[in-house]
């Protein structure tokens, strides 16, 4: 399965050593994690090295490339929400699904947007550890569309 996993660049980024867990996991499971790098501690530098619109440009073809689109909300950010949204609406045309994730000990500062999230393509996962990360999205990974 070809994932996007969407995570926070600029903002919180308490969550990726737990993503870090769950991409080896993916991987191991014989997944294609097409933004891999964004769990580097240097990718906000890496990513300078392109424009805005090669960054934007490469971003949508990966979000229309890939099966399921792994988000995790835990940090703030803008980029997150619109790639959700992104494909959340267009998900009854391309069966593509969502996993949204957000650390539980954040539950207050992630949007009342997110954790109430009700798309039938979507399910919301509140995680404490990484095993929680990890054993949830290989169950929502399992679950039919």
């Amino acid at each position: 399965m070809k994932i996007y996993l969407a995570c926070t660049v600029r903002g919180d980024r308490g969550a990726i050593a737990g993503l870090r867990t769950l991409v080896a996991s993916l991987e191991r499971d014989g997944h294609v994690i097409l933004t891999k790098h964004l769990l580097d501690d240097d990718v906000d530098t890496a990513e300078a090295s392109l424009d805005e619109r090669a960054v934007y440009e490469r971003d949508i073809d990966w979000l229309e490339s890939c099966d399921v689109l792994i988000a995790d909300a835990s940090g703030s950010s803008y980029g997150v929400g619109f790639e959700v949204g992104y494909v959340l609406g267009r998900a009854d045309r391309t069966d593509q699904r969502v996993v949204l994730l957000y650390r539980a000990d954040r539950r207050d500062k992630v949007s009342r947007l997110i954790v109430g999230n009700a798309h039938p393509r979507c399910r919301v996962v509140a995680y404490a550890t990484p095993d929680d990360l990890t054993r949830e999205v290989a169950t929502s990974l399992m679950r039919p569309a």
